[in-house]
């Protein structure tokens, strides 16, 4: 269902792209990042547990146990991007979501925020950004988590996301790292924001739908996981769900088997790739996996939907997370990292 609701200014007009499509390509990005790891800090008494090695969704430092006080892991992560929908207040929430999003993958609960804005000071009014924020705030109080000021900076293109701390449990940590086979692959949220976004980008049309799933948290699921006794997970954002999938079985050292017919897509996804509306990041998602997927029959559009630049998108999870559809198993490890039935 779709509505047309009237916003005096069109922010997704003023950005080349929207939401987590914006992002640099996975294989120019790892290309850039390659060989960037450096040598442990010499005094640290806080071991890094998560880095660069796995590209997973936030980096992670234990804190060893003091004073009676068991060890805790710290979850560092920041994301942000330009206007995924017109809505201010919206692209707020959705943006502080996202953010959130990386450290319920880790299995952390998020505690401090700050605010990462970008603004065009000169040809938007800051009553719109002052909405943006009021939507982060609200999100992040919904997730329980503090937001104690932040950044901005004059941009030609308005931005806004944070950057967020949490806290987990070192030794239940949920990492890209730890599939095995054997395990049901779990997705917590339908595909397709990328192509409504895109579409409401173009045309104006406005996706409850699509605004419902991404401001909604990932909390649950997360905690869920935990509670099922998950290892491994990773949140499904702008590489899409095959880009996402194939950098876990390639951590894992798996191969990941897909029943595409399993996979939930957001009502109205299919009608916007049969119309055309798929942002060059998902073709670049596409093009990305290709050399890493067996995609058997699978049909073009499927294909692009499966490859499509989520923002604040779900949970997936190698494991059975009540609630949510079984999308496919890992298995051992085979010529191709993603498998498509």
């Amino acid at each position: 269902m779709t509505s047309t609701r009237e916003t005096p200014l069109r922010l997704t007009q003023f950005a080349h792209g929207g939401g987590c499509a914006c992002k640099i390509p996975p294989g120019e990005l790892e290309e850039v990042l390659g060989g960037l790891t450096g040598p442990a800090p010499a005094a640290s008494d806080t071991p890094l547990l998560v880095g660069l090695a796995t590209g997973d969704d936030a980096a992670v430092v234990a804190l060893p146990a003091q004073d009676g006080a068991p060890a805790q892991a710290v979850i560092s992560t920041a994301d942000f991007f330009t206007p995924v929908v017109d809505d201010p207040y919206d692209w707020g929430r959705i943006a502080a979501a996202n953010a959130l999003s990386d450290v319920y993958a880790m299995g952390g609960r998020p505690v401090l925020a700050v605010n990462l804005l970008a603004w065009p000071r000169g040809v938007l009014p800051f009553d719109l950004a002052r909405e943006v924020l009021r939507g982060g705030l609200d999100v992040a109080a919904q997730a329980g988590c503090h937001v104690g000021g932040g950044h901005s900076v004059d941009d030609p293109e308005p931005k806004y996301g944070m950057a967020v701390t949490g806290l987990a449990d070192p030794g239940r940590l949920l990492r890209n790292d730890a599939g095995r086979p054997g395990a049901p692959l779990s997705l917590t949220k339908p595909l397709g924001l990328g192509v409504l976004n895109n579409r409401h980008k173009a045309t104006g049309e406005r996706f409850e739908q699509a605004v419902a799933t991404m401001v909604a948290l990932n909390r649950d699921a997360s905690a869920a996981a935990l509670a099922a006794g998950a290892r491994c997970a990773t949140d499904v954002t702008g590489f899409g769900f095959l880009g996402h999938l194939h950098k876990l079985a390639r951590a894992s050292g798996v191969t990941a088997v897909v029943d595409t017919a399993a996979v939930p897509y957001v009502d109205g996804a299919r009608e916007a790739v049969r119309d055309g509306y798929v942002s060059g990041g998902t073709r670049r998602n596409l093009e990305w996996v290709t050399p890493f997927t067996d995609f058997g029959n699978t049909d073009a559009g499927t294909r692009l939907l499966l490859a499509d630049a989520q923002t604040s998108g779900g949970l997936l999870v190698a494991g059975e997370v009540p609630g949510a559809p079984v999308v496919g198993e890992l298995v051992p490890r085979g010529p191709a990292s993603v498998v498509l039935r």
